[in-house]
């Protein structure tokens, strides 16, 4: 499979490089394509011709599928994309997080949260506490700090216990007069008869 990004660019900047695409042989000062990142990974520079624009690498909320096809008729999966280049004019704000809120498409809207449930709020002691008991465990040792509680058994249990030890026998119910399958008024059904059409 390949690797891929989505690439969103402002109105403006997107009409250049797509006549760049599409007419690549035109002098054009919109010839040079440039991007690159600082150290952290996550900010950059997105430069085309002599302008700059910075650009933020963002997480999507969900995995998009892209297909490529030879013959308009079969689709080939070429990549699972989980991850968008936005670029920004002067003036626009910056992506707080790492991951973008919303998907691609308009019904994604803010579907991190309107989608997706939270995440559990867990307190760092206790999953380091858990996750060293089951190191011992699996260890063969025994879990640190456990209460062991025995339970007496009550009476309403007892009673119920010894119900239950005894034997029930059920006595089948008598069946009502109904008349036999394939009967009507107690005659025998029409298809042994003589009258039988052989002509199917």
């Amino acid at each position: 499979m390949e690797e891929q990004f989505i690439l969103r660019v402002p109105p403006s900047v997107a009409e250049r490089i797509e006549r760049l695409l599409n007419d690549p042989s035109s002098s054009s000062e919109d010839k040079s394509l440039d991007l690159s990142f600082s150290e952290d990974g996550r900010t950059g520079t997105f430069v085309i011709g002599n302008d700059r624009f910075s650009a933020s690498l963002l997480d999507l909320p969900t995995v998009v599928e892209s297909y490529k096809t030879y013959d308009d008729n079969v689709l080939i999966k070429t990549a699972d994309i989980g991850q968008m280049i936005m670029v920004r004019e002067e003036g626009d704000s910056v992506p707080e997080a790492v991951e973008y809120r919303h998907g691609l498409t308009p019904p994604m809207r803010d579907a991190r949260r309107r989608r997706f449930r939270r995440e559990p709020d867990l307190n760092p002691e206790v999953v380091r506490r858990v996750e060293k008991d089951l190191q011992n465990i699996m260890a063969g040792g025994t879990a640190e700090n456990i209460g062991v509680e025995m339970a007496e058994p009550e009476e309403y249990g007892e009673e119920t216990a010894r119900n239950a030890s005894k034997k029930v026998v059920a006595t089948p119910a008598a069946k009502p007069d109904v008349p036999e399958t394939g009967t009507v008024g107690g005659e025998p059904d029409g298809s042994d008869s003589d009258e039988s059409d052989d002509s199917i």
